[in-house]
């Protein structure tokens, strides 16, 4: 767990509470709290872990805003049941790929990614202008020199996928581009991390840019859909159970 001076300047508390936060919210990610658990008291817990009360209390809050937690008075601070839990936060995203993310939930971003890129990739075809092709390009592009091995090529995935978002001119689609965003450089990385030479994606990208730049929306559906079904495939996490 964190351990920090209880006192310091304000940028160095900032660091603490969120510090604080990360470490409780990897704890209940991988189960060491459980939903319904109770936390210790705040004096007990900001004692236990060397920091000052409010550091620990501003963590409580940060877990609180995304679902995580329940904290009332009196009644305590309890572990929330998951489907409250906000897992689209991009925070929250980077400290479940931090460890080893549940097979599960990986297939769960991808059937959303399956909900929402398709269709934003068909009224991307209908409604993009020159200049968001233009800037879909030069993500490939930089996509392609740098390779998603890198952090300026993830970056360049996420510009692609967030340039498609906004090309549909939906602003209920649009404000969706930071979660999608998170999930595609976060599966990316876990995904690089896992094999040494997975298969490249870009020419998958560039079909799907191919059709938008056509304006040919069923193509663009279709190879936006193809391309989550190769990247799924290339996350090599086997078959869900099925339900019965």
């Amino acid at each position: 767990m964190t351990s920090a001076r209880k006192d310091g300047p304000e940028e160095g508390a900032l660091r603490i509470h969120q510090a604080i936060a990360r470490d409780l919210g990897t704890a209940i990610l991988t189960g060491r709290h459980r939903p319904g658990d109770l936390f210790e008291g705040e004096i007990e817990a900001s004692e236990r872990l060397g920091v000052s009360r409010t550091a620990y209390r501003e963590a409580v809050r940060i877990l609180v805003s995304k679902g995580m937690l329940e904290s009332r008075p009196k009644a305590g601070t309890r572990v929330l049941p998951r489907y409250r839990w906000n897992v689209l936060d991009p925070e929250m995203l980077a400290w479940m790929f931090a460890g080893e993310p549940d097979a599960d939930f990986i297939r769960d971003l991808f059937e959303l990614r399956g909900v929402i890129e398709p269709a934003a990739a068909e009224f991307a075809a209908r409604r993009r202008t020159e200049d968001q092709l233009a800037v879909m390009d030069a993500a490939l592009d930089d996509m392609g020199r740098a390779g998603l091995s890198t952090a300026e090529g993830r970056a360049a995935d996420q510009r692609f996928h967030h340039a498609v978002l906004a090309a549909t001119h939906n602003d209920a689609l649009a404000a969706l581009a930071s979660s999608v965003g998170a999930a595609v450089s976060w599966t990316t990385k876990f995904k690089h991390r896992k094999q040494m030479m997975p298969r490249d994606p870009l020419p998958d990208h560039r079909a799907v840019l191919q059709a938008i730049a056509a304006r040919d929306t069923a193509a663009a559906r279709n190879a936006m859909t193809e391309l989550l079904r190769l990247a799924l495939a290339d996350m090599e996490i086997g078959e869900p159970e099925s339900g019965g």
